[in-house]
C-alpha cells in the first residue's frame, strides 16, 4: 500500500501567514519557513508580531475563512485518494485548517496546536511532536507502506529525504538549490503520476 504525504501551506493552500499579512498590512508577518528555517525561532517571531499589534484569534480565522485551495488541488487531493492513502503533514495548527480542510473533504491531517486566551490572544503553541513531519514517515516505513512524500519548503525536507520516494513542489529557488537531487513539479497532473506510480529505485 502506498501513502502520499503532502504538506499543506504552498501544495494545496496559500500560506496562511501571507493571507494575514495581507489583510494587517504588517509585512513582518510575510516570513515563512522559507526565509526562517528554524520552526520555532519563526513561530515566537510571529506571536510576538501578533502580540504587539493585539492581532486576535477571530481576525486570522476571518482570513482562512475567506481563503480557498489552489486552484485544482480539490482534484489533486481527489484524485490521489482514489489510489493510495492521503496524509497532510503540516506546521499549522487544527485551529486554522479546519475550513481548509472541510474544503478538499476533510482529508487526514497531522499539525500542531494554538493556546488561544479567552480574551482571543493567541498565547502559545505546542508542537505535537518535534520534527513530526519527518517523524511521521519513519513510522509510515516501519509499518511497511511505501511512503511518497512532497513539500514546498524547508521545512518539508526531513520528510523529503526520509520518504521511499520524495519532491518538491512549487518550491523557492533557494530550496531547490540546496536540494537539487530531488524532483520539483509546478503542476498538479505531473506531480499526480509522480505520486502514484514511480517506484524507488532501492
Amino acid at each position: 500500500m502506498r501513502v502520499v504525504c503532502l504538506d499543506m501551506e504552498g501544495v494545496l493552500v496559500p500560506e496562511i501567514w501571507l493571507g494575514v499579512a495581507d489583510k494587517t498590512g504588517i509585512d513582518e508577518l510575510r516570513l515563512t519557513t522559507r526565509d526562517i528555517k528554524d520552526y520555532d525561532e519563526l513561530m515566537r517571531h510571529r506571536l510576538k508580531i501578533l502580540d504587539q499589534h493585539d492581532i486576535k484569534m477571530d481576525l486570522i480565522q476571518d482570513v482562512i475563512g475567506k481563503m480557498g485551495p489552489m486552484e485544482g488541488a480539490k482534484n489533486f487531493v481527489t484524485g490521489l485518494r482514489r489510489h493510495a492513502q492521503v496524509i497532510i503533514l503540516s506546521d499549522t495548527f487544527y485551529g486554522f485548517a479546519k475550513p481548509l480542510m472541510e474544503q478538499l473533504d476533510w482529508p487526514t491531517l497531522f499539525c500542531h496546536y494554538l493556546d488561544v486566551a479567552d480574551n482571543g490572544h493567541i498565547t502559545g503553541y505546542r508542537l505535537r511532536t518535534q520534527d513530526h513531519k519527518t517523524k511521521s514517515v519513519h513510522a509510515l516505513k516501519k509499518l511497511n507502506f511505501l511512503t511518497v512524500a512532497m513539500g514546498d519548503s524547508y521545512n518539508d525536507t526531513g520528510m523529503i529525504q526520509a520518504a521511499n520516494l520524495g519532491a518538491f513542489f512549487r518550491s523557492p529557488q533557494s530550496v531547490l538549490d540546496d536540494f537539487p537531487a530531488y524532483p520539483h513539479f509546478t503542476d498538479y497532473a505531473e506531480a499526480t503520476d509522480f505520486l502514484l506510480t514511480s517506484e524507488p529505485t532501492q
